[in-house]
């Protein structure tokens, strides 16, 4: 939002100048003006001095105009005068306005321009920014292919998606996978490691999953999740929860129907062919390849640990996406 600001402000001062160049303009159009009104008064008075030495018939000829003059009233001068006045200074006008009409023109196409620069440099500075908060740069979310989704793509996941590739894959937009990988870590930290279970029936996602709950603390169940776990009281395993990681709502729909039963919390991940019905906080991406589990279950791991000061010795991000 500051970069916003600072180029928001730039714009503006833009403005101004802009509009202090046009005053200057009008300003120098007016001494031009002025410049060309005195010399034309020179030009007169010269011409004047020329007409003292004509000739004794031109002489005669003022005389007559002077007793022509002589009999005129001062109102019909004055009002000679003020027609003179009148139409010269209308005059002046309409090319004072006129050109200044010219300018404004002029400084309109300026501005445009200038705004489609600033705009242009706005969404620069809005990417980089973006790509300059990430939680990881941006080549490890491409390198471990968590921004691939399916050829099949739910109306909820709809809004996630950038584009299709040629091959009819659909592909998420990776700014939006990274803000949505940091609401879930905050989401997450709501709760207690003792009140979360992470479901993982996915074998992509067991290595993952299994070092997620050895650093956070978080009971995970892999392979196969015990029916009736979270509703049946009568079981000796039983078990009551604040929220369940769901990490596909299609493969873990058992746990994922058993926790929205007693009225509890999910936060799931999900590709483009997933339904997010029942889910609380969504995480997208790609939920069916080791690496890009990988990377969720390292950044939530990471992001979770910090945020409940919970000291582990987190290892790197290869070793959670297999490319040690």
């Amino acid at each position: 939002m500051d970069v916003i600001k600072d180029i928001v402000e730039n714009v503006e001062e833009g403005l101004e100048a802009i509009e202090e160049v046009v005053e200057e303009v009008a300003e120098e159009i007016g001494i031009i003006s002025d410049k060309k009104e005195s010399s034309e008064e020179d030009a007169s008075l010269s011409s004047e001095d020329k007409k003292i030495s004509l000739d004794t018939e031109q002489e005669k000829s003022m005389d007559i105009a002077k007793e022509k003059a002589e009999k005129l009233s001062p109102k019909d001068f004055e009002k000679k005068g003020s027609e003179k006045d009148s139409t010269t200074s209308s005059a002046k006008e309409k090319t004072l306005g006129e050109r200044k009409k010219e300018l404004l023109k002029k400084v309109k196409k300026i501005s445009k321009k200038v705004d489609v620069v600033k705009t242009a440099n706005l969404k620069e500075q809005i990417k980089l920014k973006k790509r300059a908060d990430m939680l990881i740069p941006l080549e490890d979310y491409i390198k471990t292919g968590i921004y691939l989704g399916t050829k099949v793509v739910t109306p909820n996941m709809k809004p996630f998606v950038y584009r299709r590739r040629a091959d009819g894959l659909a592909i998420f937009n990776t700014d939006l996978i990274d803000e949505k990988l940091k609401e879930g870590i905050e989401y997450l930290s709501e709760f207690a490691p003792e009140d979360i279970i992470l479901v993982c029936k996915r074998p992509a996602g067991w290595k993952a999953a299994k070092m997620f709950s050895k650093y956070t603390g978080i009971n995970v169940f892999t392979k196969k999740y015990p029916a009736g776990i979270l509703t049946n009281t009568n079981l000796p395993d039983f078990f009551e929860n604040e929220l369940t990681i769901v990490t596909d709502s299609w493969l873990d729909r058992n746990a994922l129907n058993d926790t929205v039963n007693v009225h509890k919390k999910v936060l799931m991940i999900s590709d483009t062919n997933n339904f997010t019905k029942g889910a609380n906080q969504v995480i997208i991406g790609n939920n069916k390849a080791e690496k890009s589990l990988g990377v969720i279950f390292y950044l939530l791991t990471r992001g979770y640990c910090k945020a409940r000061k919970i000291d582990s010795d987190i290892p790197d991000l290869e070793v959670w996406t297999g490319e040690e």
